[in-house]
């Protein structure tokens, strides 16, 4: 295919277009009064939402230049969005702003890699400054608090402050749509583990990218399935119960894998397939503690059974099985309350013993799988539409309370990013020429997040910058709800240290990037072929017999 080749200002003035366009749709979404931005989706009703990954996903622009500069700040929000869960309209927001203020002194000639540098150093003090800010989470109230700030709603708030105390920071919290109009949560037993299915093909939501089984059948086994023989007596009996299966095993490969695929896709049976936890003895630990929670055997040499002989008695059951690429979620295994109980005495008198502080690491880690349980939210709304949205807005604040719980909380509203804005601008006298440019560049971009806070509430954001800076107060901001001037923290305004940095440090990344682009190389449209016209009888008849 052939290439359009773009240089210097042009290339720049084309990215910067594709980055406004995304950053302008993805910005209005920000702060207590941000609005909504409505998706049109190709099946089912339009997504009305505030999320800034989702949005930047659905956008894709026409103009095949402007497109990547869009994509690169789509980079910015997946990123946020992978690392902490939640702040992804921060970065982007962020991201404009730093390229925005960088293209201004590239065209008027300053070199875009000591730039970089520039702006590496002062994105590194801002961190620094920022942890050292950062309060550490005390209880309920602070979780429900941040929960409140990213949710926007009071309710969904304390719901997650709620399901975290049931079954602590170590337990699993999952989202679901509610079969009512209620939002409430409840606590299932269950287990998580990092192992996630070995083909994106088992996947049965694909817009999620997870397979979700219901009232799941568990085979929990130690060895290798390469041969389908080795399984088929048992898919057999599978298949005619109607059941769906979800395979634990060191790996499932070859003629196995393709035939559980291909099943699959053709609608026989539902069945995902995952490698088993942990490594040595301490899988084979793994494996039993998944057995005794769903009522299975582990089908082992050790203890005689082979897979070619194993039975449906044999297998464990859940409530609910939940996979995605990166992580296996059992819910409601049917196993005997004794047995888990005895389980779960049987680890806490190893952790007593051990000596060993990585033994007894793995081991409470164990403890917490069996005995926190999962609590899950469900999700209820009038209708689908504000379903979707509800749902959305919950997984971004209960990202941001694990966020919170893990690194603590800073001021929220962007003023921890004003408030940091003296320590990078001390480094102003140890820097010199462009390097001392890129310091001015972050320190002019760390007041944009409480800047479009304030115009989304229809305020001056300059108006408002200035008071904040002029009170000389840590953690002194605008409370876009209520209008008013105060202490962020006291008021409950705080938003996790960890997303304010990743934040900052995947927006800082891709706009240094993006400064640096003196060519871009694009596919050039394609050409639509002409239509082939109809073809006429030519002489008469001539060609007939």
């Amino acid at each position: 295919m052939a290439k359009d080749i773009i240089y210097g200002i042009e290339a720049r003035n084309a990215l910067i277009a594709g980055v406004d366009k995304l950053a302008d749709t993805v910005k209005i979404t920000l702060g207590p009064k941000g609005r909504n931005v409505v998706l049109d989706k190709k099946y089912g009703t339009p997504l009305i939402t505030n999320d800034g990954v989702t949005i930047a996903k659905e956008i894709e622009l026409e103009n095949a230049a402007e497109n990547m500069g869009a994509q690169l700040v789509r980079e910015v929000a997946t990123k946020t969005n992978d690392a902490a869960g939640d702040g992804t309209t921060t970065a982007t927001l962020l991201a404009q702003a730093f390229i925005h203020e960088g293209m201004k002194n590239v065209t008027a000639g300053a070199n875009p890699m000591v730039i970089r540098k520039g702006i590496q150093k002062a994105v590194d003090k801002a961190v620094a400054s920022l942890g050292a800010a950062s309060k550490a989470v005390n209880g309920k109230e602070d979780i429900a608090r941040v929960g409140t700030i990213s949710a926007s709603d009071e309710v969904i708030g304390n719901l997650i402050a709620d399901a975290m105390e049931k079954v602590t920071s170590d337990g699993v919290i999952t989202v679901e749509e509610s079969k009512s109009a209620e939002t409430y949560s409840e606590v299932v037993e269950g287990m998580q583990f990092d192992r996630g299915y070995l083909s994106p093909y088992m996947a049965t939501d694909t817009d999620k990218m997870e397979a979700v089984l219901d009232d799941a059948l568990v085979l929990i086994t130690d060895k290798k399935i390469s041969n389908v023989q080795d399984i088929l007596p048992l898919l057999e009996q599978i298949v005619q119960a109607g059941k769906k299966l979800l395979i634990i095993a060191e790996d499932v490969e070859g003629e196995a894998l393709t035939t559980l695929v291909l099943n699959k896709l053709r609608g026989v049976f539902n069945c995902v397939a995952v490698k088993a936890p942990g490594f040595g003895d301490r899988r084979k630990e793994m494996l039993r503690d998944i057995a005794i929670l769903t009522g299975g055997e582990v089908i082992c040499d050790e203890l005689g059974l082979d897979l070619k002989e194993a039975t449906i008695e044999q297998l464990g059951q859940a409530r609910q099985v939940k996979v995605n690429k990166d992580n296996t979620i059992i819910v409601g295994g049917s196993g005997s309350s004794e047995d888990i109980k005895a389980r779960i005495n049987q680890i806490k008198a190893a952790i007593e013993t051990t000596t060993s502080d990585f033994d007894r690491e793995k081991l409470q880690e164990r403890l917490a799988k069996l005995s926190g349980g999962v609590a899950v939210i469900k999700v209820g709304a009038a209708t689908e539409t504000e379903m979707k949205e509800k749902k959305l807005r919950i997984e971004d604040a209960l990202n941001a309370t694990r966020a919170a719980v893990e690194e603590g909380i800073v001021a929220g509203g962007g003023v921890a990013y004003v408030n940091v804005i003296d320590d990078v601008a001390a480094l102003l006298p140890t820097v010199e020429g462009d390097e001392k440019t890129g310091v001015q560049i972050v320190v002019k971009a760390l007041e944009a997040p409480v800047r479009q806070i304030a115009e989304n509430a229809g305020f001056e954001g300059s108006v408002v910058i200035d008071k904040i800076k002029s009170s000389g107060k840590a953690g002194y901001g605008f409370n876009a709800y209520t209008e008013e001037y105060v202490d962020m923290i006291e008021a409950g305004i705080v938003d996790p240290t960890k997303v304010t940095r990743c934040a900052l440090q995947n927006a800082a990344s891709v706009a240094a990037t993006v400064l640096t682009t003196e060519a871009l190389v694009v596919n050039q449209p394609e050409k639509e072929q002409p239509a082939a016209q109809p073809g006429g009888m030519g002489g008469g008849m001539g060609g007939m017999y």
